[in-house]
């Protein structure tokens, strides 16, 4: 029973950080990548759909991405998704093809996405907390049920607080790596 508190709380942190993980993606940096263009949906026939099924999404060369959507009449919606994303990014057309080069990043606008970076991380942080709030109190209430022992409850705290530091920490090594790439011209 222990064991499956465990599993599930161990699952769920796993989730939490890659929920960060997918969250970072979205924050820019200088370098052009198509993942950014993943949160994107376009109108396509009347019903929005992502971005990644109506057009092809590539990296033309550090600083440029490039989109090419299968149908031509795609291309005005696919460019006034792009425009109108909170991305900040001026798509130019040629032809089928859009190209969206990626501006560089002042030192401003770096410091003001790492205190963006760093409030996802502490968002994902309470959130591997919560998840140990949770499981300690399945334990209390085993206890309580007389399903586990106190020792036994004892234990499967401690193998909680380890599942907890261990993925905090993953946290911190995430968000580490996201403002070196943020700070790296």
């Amino acid at each position: 029973m222990i064991d499956d508190i465990r599993q599930d709380a161990a699952k769920r942190m796993a989730k939490s950080v890659e929920a960060l993980q997918n969250e970072l993606a979205k924050v820019r940096t200088g370098r052009a990548h198509p993942s950014l263009l993943d949160h994107l949906s376009v109108s396509y026939y009347g019903s929005d759909t992502p971005l990644k099924q109506v057009a092809n999404v590539s990296v033309e060369d550090g600083r440029t991405l490039m989109v090419q959507p299968w149908e031509q009449n795609m291309v005005g919606p696919v460019e006034k998704a792009i425009l109108e994303s909170d991305l900040g990014l001026n798509p130019n057309t040629a032809g089928t093809i859009i190209r969206i080069p990626m501006p560089p990043l002042t030192e401003e606008r770096r410091k003001s996405l790492i205190k963006v970076v760093r409030a996802e991380a502490e968002h994902s942080k309470v959130a591997i907390r919560n998840i140990r709030r949770d499981a300690n109190s399945d334990l209390k209430d085993m206890v309580k049920e007389k399903m586990i022992s106190e020792d036994d409850e004892r234990r499967g705290q401690e193998i909680i607080q380890k599942l907890t530091d261990q993925h905090v920490k993953e946290i911190d090594e995430v968000l580490k790596v996201k403002e070196e790439d943020l700070m790296s011209i």
